[in-house]
């Protein structure tokens, strides 16, 4: 491995993008590399174990096991450059508390001083002492690290930082009163007003110039959080050292003492974190907290709800001005006492959701991917700060924007006042979880009541010290250690659930996050009459920064009315349990099938998942036969078949002109993996029944199929050639220019090539005559196609030597993406493509393709 300048160059130069230890350590993922040693957890993929086993030659075992141990060690180097990176970072946000301090103790004993003495005590207690334990820790731990052999030991030095974490018991304690010490300061000193808001740490070590702006509050949290984390580094250090290794025992005794002291911090703090006084020395505590869109007189507005033990709370984040501390505007609150998710009175008509188009939240998309693009490349630049921070702004202005227009889902609250509101959420998972908890503590409360205009005062400012979300879900706002997520496609196989108490007709949708938010990506079909569903469906989901993966399983309700009223006219299924995965990027590295089984409220629903990076799961194939249809040349099918037009593209467009066309989401709902991988196993032996089967097959399998033939073509439908004429030409701004430049290329594309994308064209524009119905517009279309028809098959390049290098090319990727669909859309959109003889035109209206 180079050795640049940096001594942590040589660390993390791979993989780039390695992400923090302290947050779940996401580590590095290497595609060729299995696990040296296999969790035999029930989540943990039997076949992974079996083809670890298999693939070693039993003539060698002494050899196998030498290369486990190198894996092993690898893995723990790899673990240990996490937690210095992470180290460092902590480090830079200490240094950027104790910056402050000196000038402050120097002011405290002149005739003006800022703060006394004592209150800088209070506020910077054992920050210091903090401080020093971690560079002790962090320079003891660097050097073994740059000298790594299998035999290096780093067990003692995580066994004196655990046994240190008395000194954390003394930050923790005192936590409370530095925070209102700090906030008394502030309203009382402009001057530490404008300190507190103007903190700097570091970005990392190398670019001393290049540095955060952090507040007081902010800072003074990061060892509270640290400690809540401690437990994890150690865990995922303890996964890959072997038992016999020395560091062993000693990393058991740091895990336990980390264990028990996390413990007992946890009983202590998240109480008195979440809770406040009111009258009578009743407890009035915070169940939860989220930031959601509420819907007022038409227009979105972003909110920051809290659910306490007895009221729904309202509020809006004040704009923060001059040094001043975060402030909330009390909206509206409802006791639970006087809530209901009732249907509004029939006279009443509900506020109706205004929809945002598609092609608007896309257009967000794709200045959200140029903005990061940007930044990183002002980053290698080192361009300094000023320029970042520009561009960091308009991320988070257009990540806002994107949060507040993309939810459509209503979740309606109503008071026994009569006044009724309505906020809108992308995840029924949410929704479901919002309603469960109040409802659950509606069965404590008694009694109305009302507060005074100082208890509501009161209480508005307390949300300030007891929210748990601090931040809007932004990628902006994310630890720079934090993962970026998952990027590439996740394959789903719904097994089958049990736990069942009696039957009834059920069936599951899975959901993942997104740009900050969570999206509906797959249902399956409904299983009728059962208490023991087996539906073994498997979807294809793109993710795009997915951290976790949602499933909730819904009874199916065929009496609308009833159920409608229950659940505030929102649904007329009822969910019957919701759970969730982590998307873990080292587990699901090997790309091989991973079984879990996912428990949700006496139910357990059992899946498969396998990860493929884009870069793998997008990239064409050569064709390396000429029987059979998939994955062989255009030009040679219609040859062989003496057609226009392939046959199966035929076949499977007017199957679903027949009986698709009014089908909801068709060509974007994810059809049954086993039906798409029959039909196609049937074309490719041009099995004569083919018809018979796609009659008594779902639709979308179908639409599924005709996709699948797309995507394997070895070359794509506008050719390699051709490809980047397309890119370029769509990106011009004259429109006649355009046209010219685009209908050009469009007619010079091999013949088979271009008779099938006109067949294409015309089955589409058709498909989305029926938008009303099957809600699929000429921009969905082209999204769902754009790239199965333009991506080029990329031969000269290699996939990524690691997965994280795949992350940092997402946001260019996205706009290759973007790209390619608006290349389809343009044609979408064209009233008629002129042909350049008539032997061209006659065929695009032939029924005889």
């Amino acid at each position: 491995m180079a050795q640049p300048g940096s001594p942590l160059d040589a660390l993390f130069g791979t993989p780039p993008g390695f992400s923090c230890a302290s947050d779940r350590a996401e580590e590095p993922r290497r595609p060729q590399d299995g696990l040296p040693y296999i969790d035999d957890s029930p989540a943990s993929s039997p076949h992974l174990s079996s083809k670890a086993r298999g693939g070693r030659d039993a003539a060698e075992p002494s050899r196998a096991s030498e290369l486990d141990l190198e894996k092993g060690s690898e893995m723990r180097k790899w673990v240990l450059s996490g937690i210095l990176a992470s180290e460092e970072t902590y480090l830079s946000h200490l240094e950027a508390l104790l910056l402050p301090m000196k000038p402050l103790k120097a002011a405290a004993t002149t005739s003006q001083p800022v703060l006394t003495s004592q209150q800088i005590e209070t506020i910077f207690f054992k920050v210091p002492e903090l401080y020093e334990i971690h560079k002790d820790f962090y320079d003891g731990l660097l050097p073994r690290v740059q000298q790594w052999s299998r035999q290096q030991r780093v067990g003692d030095l995580f066994q004196k930082l655990a046994s240190q974490l008395g000194v954390y018991r003394a930050f923790v304690d005192n936590y409370e009163v530095a925070m209102e010490t700090a906030e008394k300061c502030c309203q009382a000193n402009a001057q530490f007003a404008e300190i507190s808001e103007n903190l700097r740490a570091r970005s990392n070590k190398e670019a001393k110039d290049q540095t955060t702006k952090n507040s007081l509050e902010t800072l003074l949290y990061k060892p509270v959080d640290r400690v809540t984390r401690s437990t994890l580094v150690l865990h995922d250090l303890l996964k890959h050292t072997p038992p016999s290794h020395p560091d062993h025992p000693l990393l058991q005794d740091a895990l336990r003492i980390s264990q028990n002291f996390l413990s007992s911090i946890n009983e202590e703090i998240t109480p008195r974190r979440q809770s406040m006084t009111v009258k009578k020395g009743e407890h009035r505590q915070l169940l939860k907290d989220s930031f959601m869109v509420e819907l007022v007189e038409g227009a979105r507005k972003l909110r920051h709800v809290f659910l306490f033990t007895d009221l729904l709370l309202c509020t809006k984040l004040k704009k923060q001005s001059g040094g001043k501390a975060q402030q909330y505007d009390c909206k509206w609150y409802i006791p639970l006492t006087d809530l209901s998710f009732q249907t509004v009175d029939e006279s009443e008509a509900a506020p109706s959701i205004p929809l945002v188009l598609d092609e608007e939240l896309d257009a967000m998309k794709v200045k959200i991917s140029q903005i990061k693009s940007d930044i990183q490349r002002e980053k290698r630049a080192n361009k300094g700060s000023k320029a970042i921070e520009r561009l960091r702004k308009k991320l988070s202005e257009q990540e806002s924007l994107l949060l507040l227009m993309s939810p459509n889902m209503a979740f309606r609250v109503h008071s026994r006042n009569g006044k009724s509101y309505t906020f809108l959420i992308s995840s029924d998972y949410e929704r479901a979880e919002w309603r469960e908890n109040i409802r659950e503590q509606q069965k404590k409360c008694f009694k109305s009541f009302s507060l005074t205009s100082v208890e509501l005062q009161m209480l508005t400012n307390s949300c300030v010290k007891l929210q748990t979300v601090h931040s809007i879900p932004l990628t902006i706002n994310k630890e720079d250690d934090e993962s970026p997520g998952l990027y590439g496609f996740l394959n789903v196989i719904v097994h089958s659930a049990s736990g069942f108490k009696q039957s009834s007709s059920l069936y599951c949708t899975l959901e993942v996050d997104s740009f900050g938010y969570f999206v509906n990506k797959a249902k399956t079909r409904v299983y009728r009459d059962t208490a023991e569903p087996n539906w073994n469906e498997e979807f294809e989901i793109e993710l795009e920064g997915s951290q976790t993966l949602r499933i909730l399983c819904y009874e199916k309700c065929y009496h609308k009315t009833r159920l409608a009223k229950e659940d505030g006219g929102e649904s007329t299924d009822r969910i019957v349990g919701k759970g969730q995965a982590q998307l873990d990027p080292q587990t699901l590295q090997d790309r091989d099938w991973q079984r879990t089984a996912i428990a949700m409220n006496g139910i357990e629903v059992k899946l498969s998942i396998k990860f493929t990076s884009r870069e793998l799961s997008l990239k064409r194939m050569p064709s390396r036969k000429q029987t059979g249809v998939f994955g062989v040349r255009i030009a040679v099918v219609t040859k062989r078949e003496r057609s226009k037009v392939p046959y199966i593209v035929r076949q499977c467009v007017e199957e679903i002109e027949r009986r698709g066309m009014e089908e909801v989401g068709i060509y974007r709902v994810s059809g049954v993996a086993t039906d798409i991988q029959a039909l196609k196993a049937a074309f490719d032996v041009n099995n004569k029944d083919v018809s018979v089967m796609m009659s008594e097959m779902d639709v979308n399998a179908i639409a599924g199929t005709l996709k699948l033939y797309f995507r394997e073509l070895p070359e794509p439908l506008f050719t390699d050639e051709f490809y980047p004429n397309f890119a370029e030409g769509i990106a011009l701004s004259d429109p006649v220019a355009k046209e010219s430049c685009m209908l050009n290329l469009l007619l010079s594309l091999p013949e088979a090539n271009l008779l099938t994308f006109l067949f294409l064209l015309e089955h589409l524009k058709r498909v989305a005559e029926k938008e009303t119905v099957n809600k699929m517009s000429l921009h969905n279309l082209a999204t769902v196609f754009g790239p199965t028809l333009l991506r080029p098959s990329e031969k000269e390049n290699k996939p990524p030597a690691n997965p994280s290098q795949a992350i940092s090319m997402t946001d260019s990727w996205s706009l290759e993406v973007m790209s390619q669909v608006q290349v389809l859309l343009y044609f979408l959109q064209l009233e008629a493509i002129p042909a350049p003889d008539s032997r061209r035109q006659s065929v695009l209206f032939s029924t005889e393709v």
